[in-house]
């Protein structure tokens, strides 16, 4: 009696749970900074609209939210990557 390989089906599933895994958590990731940024660079237009001589101090502390802010990006892509090659 013959039995089917079962390794490489299995195999397939995993990689593909796998590469939806990394593609999830990057993907998902992304949605908080996303809304974030566009928070926060609305509330910067809306302050140097108010107030124009503090355009340049408001600048500087909107690009450092803003690098805070994209971290998390790099942070759920680097958790997908360790899902996706590690696990």
């Amino acid at each position: 009696m013959a039995t089917a390989p079962t390794t490489g089906i299995s195999g397939s599933i995993v990689d593909a749970a796998k590469a939806l895994t990394l593609g999830l958590s990057t993907g998902l990731g992304a949605i908080g900074p996303g809304v974030g940024v566009g928070y926060l660079m609305g509330k910067t237009v809306e302050s140097v609209a108010r107030q124009p001589e503090l355009r340049g101090e408001l600048l500087s502390i909107t690009f450092l939210g803003l690098a805070l802010t994209e971290a998390i990006t790099f942070y759920a892509l680097l958790m997908g990557f360790v899902a996706f090659f590690l696990v």
